[in-house]
């Protein structure tokens, strides 16, 4: 009588490229990252900002399609987990870190300096186990260098301003203040998920209008980048429950 295989085998053939099909998904995403470098390069920053929107969309569908279809059981060979961060890194720090670089919204010594400082940061807090909490949110800023490069462009605050914005946000990932997840925290949910609907309408429209948008637009995009960056912040100085 043959001993039974490792466990993954004994899943089926299409249970197994289902779950592998999940992994190409996620990684498609290293590919957008790609395209959207290329748009920033040739100074296309509307359309870079449009590619990483879809990498955004990628990011928001492959976990949960990854829990439905069990992929950690099915391949457990395959880590879900360092494949995403890869494909965030490039996503949400590098590709965001150049077109901050390169934007000439900066001072022009402290740009590259920045563009360094957001790198090597955005690595070291990938790296840190601690950076999710128990209670879904994050700890520090959360290396969204890809939302802290769509409002300088939208906002194009004088040089100096930019510069000292980026240096502290720079600074605030190491400073352990905790920020929500806008989908998984239960605190709010409601209200946090149609915010975040209205916030990717509005920035839509913004990135198809080549940041050309009213006060109002730019104004509501900021109201609720701030609610979400802030809001945490906010429920511990009134010393209420966060969950």
């Amino acid at each position: 009588m043959s001993e039974p295989g490792p466990p993954h085998q004994l899943f089926p053939a299409a249970a197994r490229l289902r779950a592998f099909g999940v992994h190409i998904f996620t990684a498609l995403g290293g590919a957008i990252a790609l395209i959207a470098m290329l748009e920033a390069v040739r100074e296309h920053w509307a359309a870079m900002f449009g590619w990483l929107g879809l990498a955004l969309l990628v990011d928001g569908l492959d976990g949960p399609l990854a829990r439905r279809l069990k992929v950690n059981e099915v391949l457990p060979d395959w880590s879900g987990d360092t494949l995403d961060l890869v494909v965030d890194f490039l996503t949400y720090v590098f590709v965001p870190a150049y077109a901050i670089t390169a934007s000439g919204l900066l001072l022009p010594l402290a740009a590259p300096l920045l563009g360094a400082a957001i790198v090597v940061t955005g690595a070291l807090y990938f790296a840190d186990r601690r950076m999710k909490t128990d209670d879904n949110h994050f700890r520090g800023f959360p290396a969204l260098w890809n939302g802290a490069a769509f409002y300088l462009f939208l906002l194009k605050p004088p040089a100096l301003v930019g510069s000292v914005v980026l240096a502290v946000l720079v600074v605030l990932t190491f400073v352990p203040f905790h920020v929500m997840h806008p989908i998984r925290t239960t605190r709010f949910r409601t209200l946090n998920i149609v915010l975040l609907g209205v916030w990717a309408i509005l920035a839509i429209i913004a990135i198809a209008a080549n940041f050309q948008v009213p006060a109002w637009t730019a104004a509501a995009l900021c109201i609720v980048g701030g609610y979400i960056l802030l809001s945490d912040v906010v429920i511990r100085l009134l010393g209420l429950n966060r969950t």
